[in-house]
């Protein structure tokens, strides 16, 4: 039992206060972890553009005071009651989509989003009490996706942890619970790219050269990296891209190109990059029977089949 266990720890963590205001790094009180949640020691964490898309608050319901951050490796430092799965050092990332393990969603093969665990941007407490861990001087701060892990230490719900081999080196596979997953985890087990196929992804940032490893890992022949910065596509190489298309270098539309190169269009399309336009060249480059994903942000997908004319 942790030596902290069932106290309140102080800590420092990088609290929003307002939108688009800088971060301040300050002394927060982090409560212990009640029925079905785990207290996380945070060791590293990385920034995700999903932490800065809410931090701006385009687009959504603004939520401050908040503490971000939901791409992280660190140990377990104490649990709540009911949790036995995890238990104090434990090496451990936090998941920003859970998994309760009984639902419908949980025991289907095809879904993972959990009826209680799913992504909520929009939610800034706890489940089981709808309130916060997080506090200043008595003021609630708020939690981001259940995560928070701007923190030397974090309270999560145990549905969102992904427990891990204690050897692996957590300031690399931190990126794990996010951008990676993402990227790989939606090619082979939405997009499924047949052996031998032609994909072409949108976005050679960490989603994308994630998904590129997917597509190479499923056996695609022809990967095909889209992006408007061609120093990417050296690197590109090392994750399975065969093929770089900047739009830039291109009079016509990049979906021309690609449909040009690939006599008709590829088999899988992987947008990453969130950009309209970039959306819409990522669906006309499909033949007519290709799939298409969608990778938005980090937490949404979409598989929708081209449709013929």
């Amino acid at each position: 039992m942790s030596s902290t266990a069932s106290q309140v720890i102080r800590c420092k963590a990088a609290v929003a206060w307002e939108s688009g205001k800088p971060l301040v790094i300050q002394e927060v009180e982090v409560a212990p972890p009640q029925a079905s949640e785990v207290r996380l020691k945070i060791l590293f964490t990385s920034l995700c553009h999903t932490d800065v898309y809410f931090w701006e608050a385009k687009g959504q319901n603004p939520l401050f005071p908040r503490i971000y951050g939901h791409e992280a490796g660190g140990i377990v430092e104490s649990v709540g009651e009911c949790v036995t799965e995890l238990k104090p050092g434990d090496h451990v990332l936090p998941v920003f989509t859970g998994e309760c393990m009984d639902c419908a969603h949980c025991k289907s093969e095809e879904s993972n989003m959990c009826d209680l665990l799913r992504v909520n941007t929009d939610r800034g407490v706890m489940l089981n009490d709808e309130k916060t861990r997080f506090s200043i001087n008595g003021k609630p701060i708020y939690h981001f996706v259940g995560t928070s892990t701007f923190s030397e230490y974090t309270v999560v719900h145990a549905g969102c942890v992904a427990k891990i081999n204690p050897l692996a080196s957590l300031d690399k596979v931190c990126v794990l619970s996010c951008g990676i997953s993402t990227g790989l985890g939606a090619t082979l087990n939405v997009a499924k790219p047949p052996k031998g196929s032609t994909v072409a992804v949108f976005g050679l940032g960490a989603v994308g050269l994630a998904a590129a490893e997917g597509a190479r890992i499923a056996g695609a022949s022809r990967i095909i990296g889209v992006d408007i910065n061609s120093n990417r596509f050296e690197g590109a190489k090392k994750f399975g891209v065969t093929e770089f298309v900047n739009p830039k270098d291109y009079k016509k539309p990049v979906q021309e190109v690609i449909a040009e190169i690939t006599d008709g269009g590829v088999d899988r399309s992987i947008e990453c990059t969130g950009n309209v336009d970039a959306m819409i060249s990522a669906f006309e480059c499909v033949h007519d029977v290709g799939v298409l994903l969608f990778l938005w942000g980090c937490h949404t997908k979409m598989l929708c089949s081209r449709l013929t004319p």
